[in-house]
């Protein structure tokens, strides 16, 4: 379901915050993984948001997103681990000595 919402809290340390809207009484959990814009995934404390999300809970809330984007843009349909960057690859190199 899609809602306008507004952020209560935000945390870039952490990766997450919390929404409040209308339709999420209590305010709905919100992952960095879920906020769809390109680039730092990040909100900011009093941010007009749209927020689509579900209701299965999430560390104490009875609320969680699937997606959160600013008013007035459009979302990134990329999931963050889609985003190209040190956070998001490794890389491993395994050589062996010769026998002999």
């Amino acid at each position: 379901m899609r809602t306008p919402g507004t952020v209560r809290f935000w945390s870039d340390d952490e990766g997450w915050g919390v929404i409040d809207s209308p339709d999420t009484p209590g305010g709905c959990w919100t992952s960095f993984s879920h906020v769809a814009v390109e680039g730092f995934k990040s909100l900011t404390a009093g941010e007009l948001v749209e927020l689509e999300w579900e209701a299965p809970g999430q560390d104490g809330y009875s609320f969680r997103a699937v997606r959160a984007w600013p008013v007035g843009k459009e979302p990134n349909e990329s999931p963050a681990s889609d985003v190209p960057g040190p956070a998001y690859g490794s890389s491993v190199s395994i050589s062996w000595d010769e026998e002999g």
